[in-house]
């Protein structure tokens, strides 16, 4: 079984077409057998991926810092709950438990933690599969700019030779499954 870190909105203001998509992710996460690690909060895509995961009978487990309770609610239906004192503490246990990663539209926290799991496997530091789920072309933008990057020189290699780029959650799936072997780890 392999533990998949989901990064995502943890906003509820956000346009109707981006819940299905987290929901349809945690639904069929949970149904294929993975476990789902996330930022641990209610709200936004963030909630709605771990409610579906936990009602489709998935483990969940949510690390949240302290800081953030508040703001972003708490999962208590969560099989396990770490609390942080940090952002970087969490950034640590959700990439160091993950054995996969899966990024849906979100704001500067989710570029933030794509960013670096994205530069730690151009750098080297893992070869863990990453899925970036382009709905509604919601990264066309960015992936210009990596485009640009690229252009210029300032990137190695094309994102799409460390990236995913996917238009569902099933197809994220599918292609983070075909990087992973039957025990949940890199084949």
């Amino acid at each position: 079984m392999s533990s998949i870190c989901v990064y995502c909105s943890s906003s509820n203001a956000i346009a109707e077409t981006y819940p299905p998509v987290a929901e349809a992710l945690g639904r069929t996460l949970a149904q294929r057998g993975h476990d789902l690690l996330y930022g641990g909060g209610a709200v936004g895509l963030m909630g709605v991926t771990a409610r579906a995961a936990h009602e489709a009978g998935g483990t969940v487990t949510g690390v949240i810092p302290a800081k953030l309770q508040s703001r972003e609610g708490i999962a208590y239906d969560a099989d396990e709950l770490i609390v942080t004192d940090t952002m970087r503490e969490r950034k640590r246990i959700m990439y160091e438990r993950a054995d996969a990663f899966a990024v849906l539209p979100g704001g500067y926290g989710t570029l933030e933690e794509f960013m670096e799991v994205l530069t730690l496997k151009q750098l080297g530091y893992h070869d863990h599969p990453i899925a970036l789920v382009n709905v509604d072309g919601f990264f066309e933008t960015l992936l210009s700019f990596f485009g640009e990057l690229e252009e210029g020189r300032f990137a190695r290699a094309p994102v799409t030779d460390l990236v995913h780029v996917v238009p569902s959650a099933e197809a994220a799936l599918d292609r983070l499954e075909r990087t992973l072997a039957p025990d949940g780890h890199l084949s």
